[in-house]
């Protein structure tokens, strides 16, 4: 039997809840997780969530600590 709407909408709110509390808490080392961050940026990709990295933001922050992101080429395979 397959899962109902509501409970696959519920697990999906519950992953959200337990990703946003997550991703700022630290280790005893004060490090953050990097594979639950990971899993966040995932979630946010897959529910086609962007965002635009606006000055002042902190993701205007973390393009302006990137500069040369702008004019990155990507790499050609060759076989």
């Amino acid at each position: 039997m397959a899962a109902s709407k509501e409970s696959l909408e519920d697990l999906h709110t519950k992953l959200a809840t337990v990703l946003a509390e997550g991703i700022t808490q630290r280790d005893e080392d004060g490090k953050l997780n990097a594979s639950l961050i990971n899993v966040a940026r995932q979630f946010l990709k897959d529910n086609g969530i962007e965002a635009k990295a606006v000055p002042g933001t902190p993701l205007g922050v973390l393009k302006e600590a990137f500069p040369f992101a702008d004019n990155v080429l990507p790499i050609k395979q060759t076989k």
